[in-house]
């Protein structure tokens, strides 16, 4: 068994293809030992109750992506969640048969994944594109000799992410706004969730009171410390919770100027009520709303509240007075 952690993507890659090439469906048992992502970490008659509960994360997440992803009970044994069986029809998840690809077009999508890092594949998962390729979609070479890449997590993620699948401490440096030197965080790390565009870590701290930290202000390496107990819990869904009820305390109300580029991307924010040229936004930290506002300069005027309105003008003014 290895102790290489295996990717997120790569994980949930490699559950979509096992329950597309099976007919009758996979047991959970089945897929915990034999599908890349879980088998790794799978005991043999053992404790597996985090992977189980890794599984039902991961069902969740290939679903949001419009994966029809199927339950079947077993015969003569229905309710019985340790046989239910699970696929993906492949009538339900191949594209309609008035979409087709050219081999050009093909290639273009292939050098557009590999762009973006978080799209890499391990070897396997390589060798199983080469499987779907093998049943007749073909792609000519592209044209570019190499392919830029774009890192869209914060660089704490990857540890972070490990170590909660390890169940294990983690100590990092956390950078405050309006702090001249970050502090030192030993915490047990419960859940990585994604909000409002922004990947935040849900944590216990030594005293048991359970903090939200934002990833871009984790400054320097993350370290894994001593193995630990994790509260039980849906730790995502609590985070989630949480964030939206701090968001829900927040409401920004804004002027924008009628068809700029403010006014354009505010309103597509989530939740962003818009009426005439006044936007109203919910929000979950003061700050980075403050940096993004001042990126827009005249196009938003910041009616309320008024601490959000005096950061964008400090923000501004300290730009007019670094160029002179």
């Amino acid at each position: 068994m290895t102790n290489v952690p295996v990717p997120v993507e790569e994980r949930l890659f490699s559950l979509v293809l096992a329950l597309l090439a099976t007919e009758t469906g996979l047991t959970k048992n089945e897929i915990l030992s034999t599908v890349q992502g879980y088998r790794q970490r799978f005991k043999n008659g053992g404790d597996n109750a985090n992977l189980e509960r890794q599984f039902e994360r991961d069902k969740d997440d290939i679903r949001d992506l419009g994966v029809p992803l199927e339950t079947i009970d077993s015969p003569g044994d229905a309710g019985n969640n340790q046989t239910l069986r699970y696929r993906i029809p492949k009538g339900a998840y191949v594209l309609p048969s008035d979409i087709v690809f050219s081999p050009e077009e093909t290639a273009l999508l292939a050098l557009a994944a590999r762009v973006w890092r978080e799209g890499s594949l391990s070897g396997e998962s390589r060798r199983a594109l080469l499987k779907l390729r093998s049943l007749g979609v073909v792609a000519d070479e592209p044209v570019l000799g190499y392919a830029p890449r774009i890192r869209l997590r914060d660089a704490a993620f990857e540890p972070i992410d490990a170590a909660i699948r390890k169940g294990v401490r983690v100590r990092f440096q956390y950078l405050k706004p309006g702090e001249e030197r970050a502090t030192d965080r030993d915490v047990i790390p419960l859940a990585l969730v994604q909000y409002q565009g922004r990947w935040h870590l849900s944590a216990q701290e030594p005293d048991g009171e359970r903090k939200m930290f934002l990833l871009r202000r984790i400054v320097g390496p993350v370290s894994a410390g001593k193995a630990t107990s994790i509260p039980p819990g849906d730790h995502v869904a609590d985070a989630l919770a949480g964030l939206e009820e701090v968001a829900a305390r927040n409401v920004a109300e804004l002027q924008v100027e009628p068809g700029s580029d403010a006014a354009t991307r505010l309103a597509h924010r989530d939740g962003a009520e818009v009426t005439g040229d006044r936007v109203v936004l919910h929000f979950v930290d003061l700050n980075i709303l403050a940096d993004e506002l001042s990126g827009f300069g005249p196009e938003v005027l910041v009616l309320s509240p008024p601490a959000l309105r005096d950061a964008v003008v400090a923000r501004l003014r300290g730009l007019v007075a670094s160029h002179g």
